[in-house]
Formats: structure tokens, C-alpha cells, sequence
């Protein structure tokens, strides 16, 4: 990590230890994630000099010839690449130069490429590391006494953590921005301004309407973590079409978009056999890049979350699997993706699978405290009993089983259950 231009009062994240793994390997990486989660922060830690493409002045420059947004020391961060396109094929062609020297290049972007104006998809060249909001663990806010790296590898030590449910509430509404980290208090203010800027700016910059936009954002968060179909989000956004079909067609531009954006991420689905047909057929689950952004939508407050716990319960599921995601991400031999969720036809549901390249796993269920945990208890034996009958599993037994629960007293292993229970603020990576 660069001291040269670390930000005064950094705050180290997770993937830190992954982007100087990736700069050790490839010649640039791009790292990549919604507006304000702190790609510059971090990336300028790894920098020895940048570009700023959001200032007019190097934009302008890089118009006109994007090879100057290149000049600088290396490793060379060139800041939000993606309002002058060109710069992309530019590095490209610039790592081939150097004959893929590793870590001449960062770039950070706030939305995926315009495939129209990228000629080369970077393959082999320029890295993606994807990037999120922070964790409890990196707010302070999590021991990480429980580390999900230790339980894949058969360590664990129970712990006392006496969670309560009010602190919880509040961090779902106030999420993990860094900008906010030193603020005790919630600040819905901060996310009207996110959303301002994104349904005011960024989605019409894409030739769509940020109002309807905005709309299909709200049906998204009204169901969070459902696979709803793209009909019923075109009629929660009142989206007027000549037909059903050409209304679910504008519906699904929004949620590319969205995607695109690095707003929402979707949750694909999992089973034990590699090649089963399940893991393309399941339709994936939607969550947002941060539960404050689900919460910020349907106008909601701690004090109101903490009276509905229907509510409460699927934002913290929201919170935990950002969490969980990040945690499993970091893990040595994970894939770009390794979370997802089970679901099957005999109405078996699992919260979250997370499964690494090796071909170990481990089932996850999510429930805002401990009154549900032997329900959770029942789900993930059956899941470790359909999984152990089929003769197509690659690993039919899992490294481990666990309930991520909000309120709780300890982290522990419940024998019975075969599965460790975990408050949220004692999981780390």
C-alpha cells in the first residue's frame, strides 16, 4: 500500500488485501462499485499518482487524447474512466505495451462499461474487483471474532456479544458509507442526495426516465429479496406500454441499468451438483448495494423498523448478506461471485450458499433473533439431507452450517442443530 497518496484518516478495508493481490498479477484493475463507497479512498492508498476524469480539465484532455489520462507513476489511478470510454481500450492497449508488466494501472468506475463504446473486454489485461458499501466489521461495529475464513477452516471459539436489536436498526437505515462512518446519527438527507444524483444524473445519462426509474426502484425495494418477476415491477411502476410485454421490456432496461450502476445485485441461485440445470433456471433474488438504499426508498426509520418486525427482518437479511458477500469475497479460492441462495421445487428455501472454487460450501440462514433459530435449525438440516441423498452432489457435506442472527447473546455452536449461531456483529472475514 502507497503511503504517497493514502488519504489522511483511512480507514483499511477488506479489499485491500485484494487489490494488492490483483496489482501482484495484472497489469491494471478496475474497481468497481456504486457512488460513494469509497473506490478513490482506497485506490489513492494504492496509488503513486492519478488522473481525475471528473475534473473538466483532465476530461478535457483525455477527449481529445486519452492516452494522457495515462501519464503518471505507477501503479497510475485514473478516477471514474468511464466518462471518457476510450481510456478503457487505451489501457488495454497500453498493458499490452508493457507486455502485461503487473500493477501499472487502477481504474474506478461507478458503472460497467458502454459495450458500444469498448472495443476490447480487457480479458487478461485489466481485473474487475468489485467493491461495496462497508461492512460492520469496518465500521467497528463487528468484532469479527467469528471469521467466515475460520470457520471454512474448522476454527472457532465462541464469544459473548449481547446484541441488541435498536443499534441494528439504525445502521440499516444508515448503511455503510464512509462519508457517514464518524456520525452517530442517521442521515436520511444523504441518501436523498444519492438518489438525487442517480435518478437526476446518472440514469438519464443512459436515455431513460429518471422518475420511472425511480419508481422501479421502489418496487424493487418493496420486494427485496424476491425474484419478482418483471411484470409485477412494471405495474408497481405504473409503466405505460402498448402491452404487458413491451411494459415488462422498459422494466427490465431499468433494472439493467440499475444494475449497471452498481445499485442492485442479484443473488443467483445455488445446488450441490455443478452442473445442475437448477443454478441457471432459479431466477435470481435482488438486493441493493446497501440496505440504507431499500430503506431510504420506502422512507422508513429505525423507530419504525423496531415496530414493524416484518420489515426489520428482510433489511437486516439485506444487511447481512452485504456483509456475508464481502466477507466471502476476500476468502482464498473464492469466485468473483461466491454467494447464493437455494430454493427448489419442494418449497425448500435457503437464505444464502456460499461456495468456494475447491468445491466446499456452507448454508447460511438469516433471522433477526434468537426466537427463530430453531426454525433456521430445521431448514439446514433439510438442506444437508436432500444434499448428502443426491448421488450427483460434487461435496455432498457442507464445511459447516450457521444462523446469522441479529439480537443475540453469543456466537456459539449448537450441537443438536449441527450449526454454529452467529450474531451479525461478531462475523467477520
Amino acid at each position: 500500500m502507497s503511503d504517497l497518496l493514502k488519504p489522511e484518516g483511512y480507514a483499511d478495508r477488506i479489499v485491500d488485501r485484494q487489490l494488492e493481490r490483483l496489482l501482484q498479477l495484472f497489469g491494471a484493475v478496475e474497481v468497481a462499485g456504486t457512488m460513494w463507497c469509497g473506490k478513490t479512498w482506497t485506490s489513492l492508498a494504492h496509488a503513486a499518482s492519478v488522473t481525475r476524469i471528473g475534473l473538466a480539465g483532465p476530461r478535457s484532455a483525455a477527449e481529445a487524447d486519452p492516452s494522457t489520462a495515462l501519464l503518471g507513476a505507477k501503479p497510475h489511478l485514473i478516477d471514474e474512466w468511464q466518462d471518457v470510454p476510450a481510456i478503457w481500450d487505451e489501457t488495454r492497449a497500453a498493458v499490452d505495451a508493457a507486455d502485461n508488466e503487473p500493477g501499472s494501472f487502477i481504474l474506478t468506475g461507478s458503472a460497467e462499461p458502454n459495450k458500444d463504446q469498448v472495443h476490447h473486454s480487457g480479458a487478461g489485461r485489466i481485473a474487475k474487483l468489485r467493491m461495496g458499501t462497508m461492512t460492520l466489521q469496518e465500521l467497528g461495529l463487528s468484532s469479527g471474532a467469528v471469521s467466515l475464513s475460520g470457520l471454512f477452516d474448522g476454527r472457532f471459539e465462541p464469544a459473548l456479544v449481547q446484541q441488541r436489536l435498536e443499534p441494528l436498526a439504525r445502521q440499516v437505515c444508515k448503511g455503510g458509507w464512509p462519508a457517514l462512518m464518524r456520525r452517530g446519527d442517521v442521515a436520511p438527507e444523504y441518501i436523498d442526495s444519492y438518489f438525487q444524483a442517480l435518478f437526476d444524473v446518472s440514469i438519464p445519462r443512459k436515455g431513460l426516465s429518471g422518475d420511472e426509474s425511480r419508481r422501479v426502484a421502489l418496487s424493487l425495494a418493496r420486494n427485496l429479496g424476491t425474484a419478482a418477476k418483471l411484470s409485477t415491477i412494471a405495474e408497481d411502476a405504473r409503466i405505460s406500454a402498448p402491452s404487458p410485454r413491451a411494459a415488462a421490456e422498459r422494466a427490465a432496461a431499468h433494472v439493467d441499468a440499475l444494475q449497471s450502476l452498481y445499485v442492485i445485485d442479484e443473488l443467483s441461485g445455488w445446488d450441490a451438483p455443478i452442473r445442475s440445470k437448477s443454478r441457471l433456471r432459479t431466477k435470481p433474488k435482488r438486493y441493493f448495494a446497501d440496505s440504507s438504499l431499500a430503506a431510504g426508498l420506502l422512507q422508513v426509520t429505525p423507530e419504525r423498523l423496531i415496530q414493524d418486525g416484518q420489515l426489520f427482518g428482510i433489511l437486516f437479511e439485506s444487511l447481512a448478506l452485504h456483509d456475508l458477500q464481502v466477507y466471502a469475497r476476500a476468502l482464498p479460492g473464492a469466485p468473483a461471485n461466491p454467494l447464493h441462495y437455494y430454493r427448489d421445487s419442494d418449497g425448500l428455501e435457503v437464505d444464502a450458499v456460499v461456495e468456494l472454487r475447491d468445491g466446499r460450501w456452507a448454508p447460511f440462514e438469516i433471522k433477526l433473533g434468537d426466537n427463530k433459530v430453531p426454525e433456521a435449525l430445521r431448514i439446514l438440516k433439510r438442506l444437508r439431507e436432500k444434499v448428502a441423498a443426491n448421488p450427483a452432489a460434487r461435496n455432498p457435506t457442507p464445511a459447516f452450517s450457521a444462523v446469522i442472527v441479529g439480537a443475540g447473546e453469543y456466537a456459539r455452536y449448537d450441537r443438536e442443530g449441527n450449526a454454529y449461531i452467529i450474531p451479525l456483529t461478531a462475523l467477520g472475514a
